[in-house]
C-alpha cells in the first residue's frame, strides 16, 4: 500500500512569520467611507428628528383648534374636556462632541414655545403703544405750553414798552 503525505504537516511547522495569513488591518479608505456613513447617519437621524417635531407641533396646532371649536359650539360658556393632553416629549438626537465623537442622546420638544413668544411678543407691543401714547399726551402738553408763553410774552412786552 501505498502512504500519503499529510500536506498540512508542512504548513504547522513553519515559522510564525512565513505565515500565509496577514493580519487584520481594514485599509484606510474603509475607515474614513465608514466614518462619512456614520456622519450621514448622524445627520438623517437629525433631520428626521427635526421632521418630527414638525409633525408633533402640527399635531398639538390640530388639537387645539379642534378643543377652541368644541368650547365654541357648547355655546353654554362652559369648556368641555381638552381632546389632547400634553407630557414632556423628546426625540432622538445626534451631538457630536468636542474630540468629533458622536452621541446619541435626546433632546425635549419645547411645546408651548409658540405661546410664550407670542405673549411675549404681545407684551413688548403693548409697552411700546403705551410709550408712544404718553410720548404724544407729553409732545401736546409741549405744545400746549409753547402755543400759550408766546401769547404771554407778548402781552409783558406790550406792557414793558408802554
Amino acid at each position: 500500500m501505498k502512504k500519503i503525505a499529510h500536506s498540512y504537516k508542512s504548513s504547522i511547522l513553519r515559522p510564525a512569520s512565513q505565515s500565509a495569513i496577514a493580519p487584520l488591518q481594514p485599509p484606510e479608505e474603509k475607515i474614513i467611507s465608514g466614518w462619512e456613513r456614520l456622519v450621514a447617519q448622524a445627520q438623517t437621524i437629525n433631520q428626521m428628528a427635526a421632521e418630527l417635531e414638525t409633525e408633533i407641533l402640527e399635531l398639538k396646532a390640530i388639537a387645539a383648534a379642534i378643543n377652541s371649536q368644541r368650547n365654541y359650539w357648547s355655546g353654554n360658556g362652559k369648556s368641555r374636556k381638552n381632546v389632547f393632553k400634553y407630557f414632556t416629549v423628546s426625540i432622538p438626537w445626534v451631538k457630536q462632541k468636542s474630540d468629533d465623537s458622536l452621541i446619541l442622546t435626546t433632546r425635549k420638544i419645547d411645546l408651548f414655545r409658540a405661546e410664550r413668544e407670542a405673549a411675549s411678543l404681545a407684551q413688548k407691543l403693548r409697552q411700546h403703544n403705551k410709550n408712544r401714547r404718553l410720548a404724544a399726551q407729553r409732545h401736546q402738553k409741549n405744545q400746549q405750553k409753547a402755543d400759550i408763553e408766546p401769547k404771554t410774552f407778548s402781552l409783558r412786552a406790550l406792557i414793558n414798552k408802554s
